[in-house]
This record gives structure tokens, C-alpha cells and sequence, in this order.
């Protein structure tokens, strides 16, 4: 079974996933086996491996030992293409839909593509939008998009729905690492009506 449809499956049993982000610049290695121990007991469906900016410089390492720890289905959470890794069970193939920045929207996608081919890895496309967090987040500079005001659910509701239109399989709201605020509930709300 795919990891995207183990996903639906346990989404259809439980109404949601429970997903763990690791940004492997701040989970050392030598950390994961009790952290993995703590997440198989808290029954978590899958760890997201990524970060907007990366300095680990052995990815596909950092992901095989997760590998051999756990049985828990690794999504790399890509924010560069040299996060692309074979040892993966999948990536997020993320478009920053929120942003109109081109090299987000396709760009880099094209460099990518190529090399999730090769790896085997399973490519789950994924719109991914920007939340106004109250602070500059990493994941805004980065990527030199502008988030959607925070206040403006509606915003969010179309664009996901013009993700769904486009063939993306999940969308994904974030306000970012450091955030002063989180995305508002109301928010998430009204962009599960939609799609």
C-alpha cells in the first residue's frame, strides 16, 4: 500500500493523521531512539523529515538510522531539493501556493522531478500555504513568499480548493517555525469545508 493511502486509510478510521515534523538540525541522532520509543507509544502515523533551511549534512544517513528504529512510515518534508533522499518512504512534492513566487510554484520542481524518479521514492503532491504568523518566519525569508493574512480564512479556503482543482493530493497550512501565532482554527475550519 502506498504511504498516501495508508494515510487516507487511517484518516478514515480516526478522521485524522498524527504526523511528527523532525528538523534533523535540531533532533540529533543520537536523541531518535528514545524519541522514536515516545512516538510508537503515542501512536503517531508518520514523521515529516525536513526544515525551510537545512545544515545536516547527511540526510539520507539521518533518515536511514530513523528507518531502522522504527516502522513508522519517514515523508520527507523537503525545503531544498538536496533534501530529496532514497531512503525515504515518501516526500512531499510541495508547491508554495500561498506565495507567487515561480521557482516555488514550478520551478524547482522541474530540477526535482528527475531526481524523486530515480530515488523511487513516492511523490505525494502537496499545496503548501503560508499563514501570517505575527513574526518574519524562516519559511517566509526563505522561500521570499508572503504569507495569507490570518484574518482572511477565506484566501486560504479558495487557494486550497485551486490546489484540490490542480490534482494536489493534500494541502498543508503553517505559520512556521518560531511563529508567534498559530494558524487559526477558524481557518483550518473553513479550508476542511471546502475541500
Amino acid at each position: 500500500m502506498s504511504i498516501y493511502n495508508h494515510l487516507l486509510t487511517v484518516i478514515g478510521k480516526r478522521g485524522a493523521a498524527y504526523l511528527i515534523l523532525i528538523d534533523p538540525d535540531k533532533l540529533h541522532e543520537d536523541k531518535l531512539a528514545a524519541f522514536t520509543a515516545q512516538c510508537e507509544a503515542a501512536g503517531v502515523d508518520g514523521f515529516l523529515i525536513g526544515g525551510s533551511l537545512l545544515i545536516h549534512d547527511n540526510v539520507e544517513g539521518y533518515v536511514r538510522k530513523l528507518k531502522e528504529l522504527t516502522g513508522i512510515p519517514v515523508i520527507i518534508f523537503p525545503g531544498a531539493i538536496n533534501q530529496v533522499v532514497k531512503t525515504a518512504d515518501a516526500l512531499l512534492y510541495i508547491s508554495i501556493i500561498s506565495g507567487r513566487n515561480a521557482e516555488h510554484l514550478i520551478g524547482k520542481h522541474v530540477i526535482a522531478a528527475p531526481l524523486i524518479k530515480m530515488s523511487g521514492i513516492e511523490p505525494i503532491s502537496c499545496g503548501y500555504m503560508l499563514i501570517e504568523s505575527g513574526v518574519r518566519t524562516t519559511a517566509e525569508y526563505i522561500s521570499g513568499s508572503m504569507p495569507i493574512p490570518r484574518r482572511k480564512p477565506e484566501i486560504a479556503a479558495a487557494t486550497a480548493l485551486a490546489a484540490e482543482y490542480m490534482g494536489m493530493k493534500l494541502v498543508y497550512l503553517e505559520a512556521g517555525s518560531g511563529a508567534d501565532n498559530h494558524v487559526p482554527f477558524e481557518m483550518v475550519q473553513m479550508v476542511s469545508k471546502m475541500i
